[in-house]
């Protein structure tokens, strides 16, 4: 239950609900056009970089995000207000993964991307974890975790790939 200025806030438990049961049905969804359009990996991966290599290059957070799977606070990466015309380009192995042309502001205070690069530039991989159905994203080149991909996003993919800033290392274009 939660309590707010010591009262108990229907509203509060309500709103919660209905986030919780809309991410369930559109991670649902998802999951079923994706799996007829292509078959997802079922499997937790390892990263395929040197461990204390990336421990002594990546920050604390950019490792806890990249490595163990983590998710920085929304709202608080260097990317998720970034206008500036450019790549994304994966923190450990600088493999190209966006670009400033398919992001768009969905609100959620992460980068949202429409599309990778290349369907080549990122795999997706069902995510059980936290006890619901996600699919996860992960840089194809060396496997880090990028962040996860829902199916609520604009035209013309209808997909929102909703990325770590701490993952992204942002190149600027020269115009």
């Amino acid at each position: 239950q939660r309590r707010v200025h010591g009262v108990f806030n229907e509203q509060c438990k309500c709103s919660v609900m209905f986030l919780s049961l809309r991410l369930v049905r559109s991670s649902a969804r998802l999951l079923t056009r994706r799996s007829i359009a292509a078959p997802l990996t079922q499997v937790r991966l390892q990263h395929k970089m040197n461990t204390e290599e990336l421990k002594s290059r990546l920050t604390p957070q950019q490792y806890q995000v990249v490595c163990g799977r983590g998710t920085e606070r929304a709202f608080t990466g260097a990317y998720w207000d970034n206008h500036k015309k450019g790549q994304y380009d994966c923190i450990s192995c600088h493999s190209p993964l966006f670009t400033s042309e398919a992001k768009f502001d969905s609100g959620t205070g992460w980068p949202s991307f429409f599309q990778p690069v290349s369907s080549e530039s990122v795999r997706e991989i069902v995510d059980s974890s936290h006890g619901m159905r996600r699919v996860e994203v992960v840089c194809s080149k060396c496997e880090g975790h990028l962040g996860h991909v829902f199916d609520d996003g604009p035209r013309p993919t209808g997909m929102r790939y909703c990325i770590n800033s701490a993952s992204l290392d942002f190149k600027p274009s020269d115009s």
